[in-house]
């Protein structure tokens, strides 16, 4: 690692570190400044942004905002209200596995806010300490976000895993994530069940029990949705957003099974063995041909469209060109007879340009990311139309400009890195190969890391799961490792787990004076162990045993 890539891959994580201290939208505006500094400053060439990613976000958290604006939200939370309060013994149960699969539903977790006032408040009155459900159900709320369909994470992940040949579909992802996440999730449930002291036995507590003011403040709440009617309109509105979820899921079941239902349109891509050819201009009786050479061989001919021309006016047969291409000239070949430039395989194909060998064109069917976008924003047109749900009540609430902000700090932040790491890719090949090669389920620590750092899963997959197939990690196992992208409970600086802490009244969810000995270390840290090791073993039961990827 020279010293100049240790230079730059500092400006990238000063941006990132500087990025999270302001938070909010700063992640993905200072992300700007790093990426400034490589591009204008070090001469990197930038990558690409991460556009895909970012118009499943958009769609997705549109169709969120709406359900929301709709009242339909609210109807899901009073479900979740009256299983919680039906049974309050096991409320550091199913805490945690209602707002996981609110998440999941949803696709994102800044949909319990609602709800975490209402899982403190039954604590309370049941003389359960509030910290037991309350912090690991704002860390399952986040634990969903692998285990979404629609979410962002999701989506890329499988988008860059079929560019990088393995071809995986989201409903095949989840079946590994959801079965991986519960176990994590009820193994820190297994942690949190006793964990501190009981209310009756607490001194702090009884303490505050003592001042009129502090007791009044503690009972004298009394948070629940139930009391709220909810109009059919609104239920109208989730029976839409699940149907579209439904809908989604169909589709990529059959695809799973090999059944197309989609349109399918020509498609020109890379041979997966084939990275790139060398082209040779040279000189046949006067007419200008392009030559190519993919592996070591000498294959055929090619001539532009105006050269093809001039063939057939002097006699000439064409018949070994099979397509027209324009390569640009770099330097001079060692034999003098004219120029030479090795062209990539895939910028080939992304050009629409078909050669033996190197690219070659098939029938696809449509890519599973426009089809979410599509039903996402039909089923926001439905419920805008029979649902009564405003545009601006949309934009206005907390679940669409949450959504907002991450996706600004994924456009800052996964451009950045990809810039950093397309720059360095043949670097970190050579460094990082020999570990991944002996512990290639070592990457989950690198993904922990990134997600301390940038607050954002998507933004995780984005940037470092191309690095991790450049690396040669096996499919199957970045497929297990998947729960570890979400790292970011171990600073307390996430809106969720801060709100957690304003909404528990009795105190006992609590950032601690050391900032790191806060209530979501322990069961964060034990489900992303336990959730990544059951999703390494459930992976490779399902490649190897089951071949379904």
């Amino acid at each position: 690692m020279t010293v100049l890539m240790v230079v730059e891959l500092l400006v990238v994580l000063v941006a990132l570190w500087i990025g999270a201290r302001y938070g909010s939208l700063a992640l993905g505006a200072i992300s700007g400044i790093g990426l400034a500094i490589l591009v204008f400053g070090f001469h990197l060439k930038p990558g690409d942004p991460p556009t895909d990613v970012i118009y499943i976000i958009i769609a997705a958290v549109t169709c969120a905002g709406i359900l929301q604006a709709s009242g339909g939200m609210d109807w899901m939370i009073q479900i979740a209200e009256r299983l919680l309060r039906r049974h309050p013994n096991r409320i550091t149960l199913l805490a945690p596995l209602t707002t996981f699969l609110l998440t999941v539903l949803v696709g994102t977790g800044h949909v319990v806010y609602t709800l975490m006032p209402i899982i403190c408040d039954i604590a309370i009155q049941k003389g359960i300490r509030p910290e037991r459900p309350c912090g690991i159900a704002s860390i399952s709320a986040q634990i969903g976000i692998t285990c979404s369909p629609i979410a962002a994470a999701v989506v890329a992940f499988s988008a860059i895993s079929i560019d990088n040949g393995f071809p995986v579909s989201n409903v095949q992802i989840i079946m590994v994530t959801i079965p991986a996440c519960i176990i994590g999730i009820l193994a820190a449930v297994a942690y949190s069940w006793n964990r501190g002291l009981d209310l009756d036995k607490d001194p702090k507590f009884q303490a505050k029990l003592r001042d009129p003011q502090q007791y009044a403040y503690i009972y004298g709440s009394n948070a629940t949705t139930l009391n709220k009617k909810i109009p059919q309109s609104s239920k109208n509105a989730v029976y839409i957003f699940l149907g579209t979820l439904a809908v989604i899921v169909v589709i990529s079941i059959t695809q799973m099974f090999g059944l197309n239902i989609l349109p399918s349109y020509k498609n020109i891509s890379a041979v997966s063995h084939v990275e790139s050819a060398r082209f040779t201009e040279i000189s046949v009786d006067t007419v200008r041909v392009k030559s190519y050479t993919m592996n070591g061989k000498d294959t055929l001919w090619l001539l532009s469209e105006s050269d093809i021309a001039n063939a057939e006016q002097k006699g000439l047969s064409v018949e070994h060109v099979s397509d027209t291409v324009t390569v640009p000239a770099s330097t001079e070949n060692a034999a003098g007879t004219g120029t030479s430039a090795t062209m990539d395989a895939k910028k080939l194909a992304k050009g629409g340009i078909v050669v033996s060998g190197l690219t070659k064109s098939t029938d696809k069917a449509l890519s599973m990311n426009i089809v979410i976008q599509i039903l996402m924003l039909v089923a926001c047109a439905l419920m805008i139309i029979f649902c009564k749900a405003k545009p601006k009540d949309a934009v206005s609430g907390p679940v669409w400009q949450n959504g907002m902000v991450a996706v600004v700090a994924i456009y800052g932040i996964a451009w950045m890195s990809n810039t950093y790491f397309d720059n360095y890719q043949t670097e970190m090949q050579t460094l990082l190969g020999g570990i991944v090669k002996d512990y290639p389920w070592s990457i989950a620590f690198a993904f922990f890391a990134v997600s301390v750092l940038i607050n954002s899963q998507g933004a995780v997959v984005v940037s470092m799961l191309p690095l991790a197939y450049s690396l040669g990690i096996p499919g199957w196992i970045l497929l297990g490792v998947m729960p570890s992208v979400y790292g970011y409970f171990f600073i307390p600086n996430y809106p969720s787990d801060i709100a957690t802490v304003n909404f528990d009244r009795s105190g006992t969810t609590v950032i601690g004076k050391y900032l790191l000995n806060h209530s979501f270390m322990a069961p964060g840290l034990i489900h992303v162990v336990c959730a990544t090791a059951s999703g390494l073993a459930i992976s490779y039961v399902y490649h190897f045993w089951l071949g379904l990827y």
